[in-house]
């Protein structure tokens, strides 16, 4: 998947100034593909530039150089033909899988503390995303097809939050035990 992509679908479901979008991008697309401000700034400019969305003086922009990007036919033709396309699952590369393997080959290495830290970080990740669940995909609310399928993404979100504070809790009470 390319940042273009992402943006696209973004894009789609709002025409947004790219200050906007940025901020969108956080609270929702970021979550699972990371970019940073400049590089959603960079990767416009190159989607513009290849037909595929279309800028226009954004009408509360005043004297600023605020645009407002929309998709052309050519950008959703392009997201069209990328979403056809097979994906294979992404591959698990961590280092602390690599450390573990250390810490059982040579012995306590003291990683209880990275896994404490790391448990907090997803604990904190899932906190947030079920206070987004609750906010926005309260329970026997009807739904449309696409809240249902914002929610089922959200849904993966909560459960590799929660497996993943679940591992950590788990990984330290193994080390805790053989220390």
């Amino acid at each position: 998947m390319s940042l273009a992509h992402a943006l696209l679908t973004s894009l789609l479901e709002k025409p947004s100034s790219g200050y906007d979008l940025a901020r969108r991008f956080d609270k929702s697309i970021g979550f699972f593909w990371h970019a940073t401000h400049q590089q959603i700034y960079r990767e416009l400019a190159r989607m513009e530039q290849a037909g595929w969305i279309a800028s226009d003086v954004a009408p509360d922009g005043g004297k600023t150089r605020k645009r407002l990007y929309q998709v052309l036919p050519a950008g959703e033709a392009a997201l069209r033909a990328w979403v056809r396309e097979p994906t294979e699952p992404t591959d698990l590369r961590d280092e602390l899988m690599v450390r573990l393997r250390a810490d059982a080959a040579i012995g306590p290495l003291g990683l209880e503390g990275e896994l404490r830290r790391r448990m907090q970080l997803h604990q904190t990740r899932l906190a947030a995303y079920r206070a987004i669940e609750a906010r926005d995909f309260p329970p026997g609310r009807a739904a449309t097809r696409e809240k249902r399928i914002q929610h089922l993404i959200l849904k993966t979100g909560i459960m590799y939050e929660a497996s993943w504070a679940n591992w950590c809790e788990e990984a330290l009470g193994v080390l805790q035990q053989t220390a």
